[in-house]
């Protein structure tokens, strides 16, 4: 079983869920991932938290840093993996999508957030590593 997640990191969650919440109700679905990345962020630098958009996250393999044009969508306080999706449906290859970003990045917590949903809660799932 895994250990619990820190309470430090499942307020940084929090605080990012109620943000995803706020734009969800404002603008609710059907527009682009980029849309609602930009208003999420901008909820958050309301709260306070720090927070990097659209972080190059490179792979080492084999010894080599390896440029894979891969990136984060938020990450917050280098702590929390925010993945935004705007899709009919949320994929078993997402979740591992952002399995292996937590991997990577060595956090222990992510959020897959899906915009395009009638009501978010439906649209969220925890990533737990």
């Amino acid at each position: 079983m895994h250990e619990p997640i820190p309470e430090e990191i499942e307020e940084l969650a929090t605080k990012a869920l109620d943000a995803a919440f706020k734009v969800h109700r404002t603008l609710g679905p059907g527009l682009l991932e980029s849309v609602y990345e930009h208003c999420v962020c901008r909820e958050l630098e309301k709260v306070g938290l720090p927070f990097a958009r659209q972080v190059v996250l490179p792979v080492f393999y084999d010894g080599i840093r390896i440029e894979s044009g891969l990136r984060l969508d938020i990450h917050v306080n280098n702590r929390l993996i925010i993945e935004l999706k705007a899709v009919e449906e949320v994929l078993p290859i997402h979740e591992a999508q952002l399995f292996t970003y937590l991997k990577l990045t060595g956090n222990r917590l992510g959020l897959l957030v899906n915009f395009n949903v009638p009501l978010l809660k439906d649209g969220i799932k925890r990533v737990v590593r």
